[in-house]
């Protein structure tokens, strides 16, 4: 679809997009793949193992447009343009058989307009965490906090509006969301061939985060949104919609603190730096246009437990890509073009790195140690060392006995030994035995204390930091996890003692 050239071909000199990836690596972020396209031509594209081009990747937010989101966005633009809505509709009016409970005025008056721009009356409630059968929708207009202000007053990321947009969109169609937008959209950009929509568990797409597809895949959709709506000579969307979506519709600001994010907002889309704008999904699920430079730039990883991740990628590349582009093609440089080859060779999904060994391997090898009763619910834990380079953290939770192999300063690739994560439905137990691909890797961080990273990479993207102290018989651990809502049983801390 995309024809591939070489950065200078785009205007671009080879040894800023090998500072680019050098700065990446520094940073440490556990970056899956980066894309850089020209016009219609892909200038830079690498993938982190084990990721790859046909790697059906989450985008959380960006469903919204930020990225899920965004996709959710554009399908009310199709409803609007073949008249079954319009922007100024009240949402209740779509929703009158949902609605159980008064409504309040401000809720009463809230448009789909609004929404779209998430200047919305209502805070989230958090429904992950809510037990049993739900329907998101009566949740959002019934059994949530009100209040009395009035939409388009104050911004307000409202994810749950977003999964309302993705709901109307069903409603109003009924067709599942992912099915509406194929039929109108994605077949026509010959993309999203083996893409899908995660559910909420109501059935109802999760419209606010539950998008599944390739890197390529949402290239073609931002490239189909910077083009405006035309793709291919056709006009596939009415122009007016989408260059309001990318404009600043809203401030988005919710102090008076200058923050990087804070620049604007359209529909379901942010604006950024350079006249850009961005669809943006926890972690780093981020595709980024620049219309004045005809550039998009699109990056996937898992930095949910870095904020400042965001603004220093984006700096990166808008420092020397943006910044040191020509309007015309650059000479070759075959010694700029050898320097980014080598810097781009086996690239690898980041790993916790540290000494190369440590004389306390053969101390706690095989030894058990009985934990202290501790949030986890981890009652035991060992450590098996087939040598310096791998070895299985061996422990006992609730589930029983479980095992979990790593490498030594690099990833081993396998499953992540918690059953009951959800699949296909968000926050739904699975009972069939299945388990997410993870990778992990541990690190001496000095000679008697080990660090451990779990990184999940399946449908669901999360991750685990271990850090591990051992001293006289006694053992101290402490476990973060970042995800959305899972991995809830390793976070806290432990103590234990040698008993074997």
């Amino acid at each position: 679809m995309f024809e591939k050239i070489t950065p200078e071909e785009a205007g671009v000199s080879s040894a800023h997009v090998a500072k680019f990836i050098s700065n990446l690596k520094r940073f440490g972020f556990a970056i899956h793949n980066v894309i850089m396209l020209k016009g219609d031509k892909i200038f830079a594209e690498y993938y982190w193992k084990p990721f790859h081009k046909d790697f059906c990747h989450r985008q959380y937010s960006q469903t919204k447009s930020s990225q899920t989101k965004t996709h959710a966005a554009i399908a009310i633009g199709f409803l609007e343009q073949e008249g079954k809505l319009s922007l100024d509709d009240k949402l209740v009016d779509i929703f009158r058989d949902k609605i159980n409970t008064p409504t309040p005025a401000s809720l009463e008056n809230q448009t789909i307009r609004e929404m779209l721009k998430m200047s919305t009356v209502n805070g989230n409630k958090w429904w992950m965490a809510l037990p049993g059968e739900m329907d998101r929708t009566s949740l959002y207009l019934n059994d949530r906090p009100m209040n009395n202000r009035p939409a388009s007053t104050l911004w307000n990321y409202d994810t749950d509006g977003s999964y309302m947009l993705g709901a109307v969109v069903e409603k109003l169609s009924g067709m599942p969301l992912f099915d509406f937008l194929y039929d109108r959209l994605y077949k026509k950009l010959g993309a999203f061939e083996n893409g899908y929509m995660l559910l909420s568990r109501d059935d109802v797409a999760w419209g606010d985060s539950g998008l599944m597809c390739t890197p390529r895949d949402m290239l073609t959709f931002g490239r189909f949104v910077m083009n405006y709506g035309k793709w291919c000579g056709e006009q596939i969307l009415n122009e007016k919609f989408l260059r309001d979506a990318t404009s600043k519709l809203v401030d988005n600001r919710a102090t008076a603190h200058n923050q990087f994010m804070n620049l604007g907002y359209g529909y379901q889309i942010w604006r950024g730096e350079r006249n850009s704008f961005a669809f943006r999904g926890m972690g780093m699920q981020d595709t980024i246009c620049f219309p004045d430079q005809d550039v998009i730039f699109l990056v996937n990883a898992d930095i949910q437990y870095n904020v400042a991740a965001r603004p220093l990628v984006d700096t990166n590349f808008i420092d020397l890509i943006i910044d040191n582009m020509s309007d015309t093609p650059l000479p070759a440089d075959p010694e700029a073009e050898a320097k980014l080859a080598a810097e781009t060779e086996n690239l690898e999904l980041v790993s916790v790195q540290g000494l190369e060994d440590s004389p306390y391997r053969e101390i706690i090898n095989d030894k058990v140690y009985k934990l202290d009763e501790n949030p986890m619910g981890i009652t035991k834990i060992s450590f098996h060392f087939n040598d310096a380079k791998t070895g299985e953290i061996r422990y006992t939770n609730k589930q029983g006995d479980k095992v979990l192999p790593f490498g030594v300063n690099h990833n081993v690739y396998g499953k992540f030994p918690h059953l009951g994560y959800a699949g296909l439905h968000g926050c739904v137990p699975t009972s069939d035995g299945s388990m997410y691909d993870d990778a992990v890797s541990l690190a001496w961080a000095e000679k008697n204390r080990v660090l451990v990273y779990t990184q999940i990479i399946d449908r669901y993207l999360g991750n685990i930091s271990w850090t591990i102290g051992f001293r006289d018989g006694r053992i101290a651990i402490e476990m973060s996890k970042n995800a959305e809502y899972f991995l809830s049983d390793y976070n806290g801390r432990a103590v234990g003692d040698l008993v074997e």
